[in-house]
């Protein structure tokens, strides 16, 4: 399965990194393939190298203005004139999806498959790994959204939230053979 994983590029506490570096060796040694938006620092670049070393693939989309911080050694890179065309090229080479935690950039490329399953362009499964509680206040968000009619599918079709990395990974494994 080809993972997007979208995240933070920030170098974070090891409350963040450790269960990051666990999901992308889980997501390595599970034959998988890593699709992520190429950067070699921070976040990123503890998934990638956590993939990489547990024998998976690297999928990388840069975007121009970033492409100097595009790690090297991917299996396949791509360099994107901007972030909608990056945010395409990573959903168009992935078969789920994985939102960690992350800024503003994350929280937008999260919202905006989130809103393609909405309105039907994409049925790929969603899962916000809630590290640390990371995503608490979205998930409130969420279910209030849902509450107060202002999701037309029920928010359990859109988005999983998993606390845990095997349990995300379980899950995409498991919606993908469905």
């Amino acid at each position: 399965m080809r993972i997007c994983v979208f995240l933070s590029a920030a170098d974070l506490d090891e409350r963040y990194t450790a269960p990051a570096r666990d999901f992308a060796e889980r997501l390595g040694k599970g034959g998988h393939t890593l699709v992520w938006g190429g950067s070699d620092v921070g976040l990123m670049k503890v998934v990638a190298d956590g993939v990489r070393g547990s024998g998976g693939r690297l999928v990388g989309v840069s975007v121009a203005f970033l492409s100097g911080k595009a790690r090297a050694e991917a299996d396949e890179m791509v360099v994107a004139a901007d972030l909608a065309e990056r945010k395409r090229l990573l959903l168009e080479k992935a078969d789920a999806v994985v939102v960690m935690v992350g800024g503003t950039g994350t929280l937008d490329e999260a919202t905006e498959i989130l809103e393609l399953k909405k309105h039907g362009h994409t049925a790929k499964p969603v899962v916000l790994l809630n590290t640390a509680g990371f995503y608490d206040g979205l998930k409130q968000q969420f279910q209030r959204m849902e509450d107060e009619g202002f999701l037309p599918v029920p928010l359990a079709d859109l988005v999983r939230f998993a606390d845990e990395p095997a349990e995300a990974l379980a899950y995409l494994e498991s919606a993908t053979r469905a």
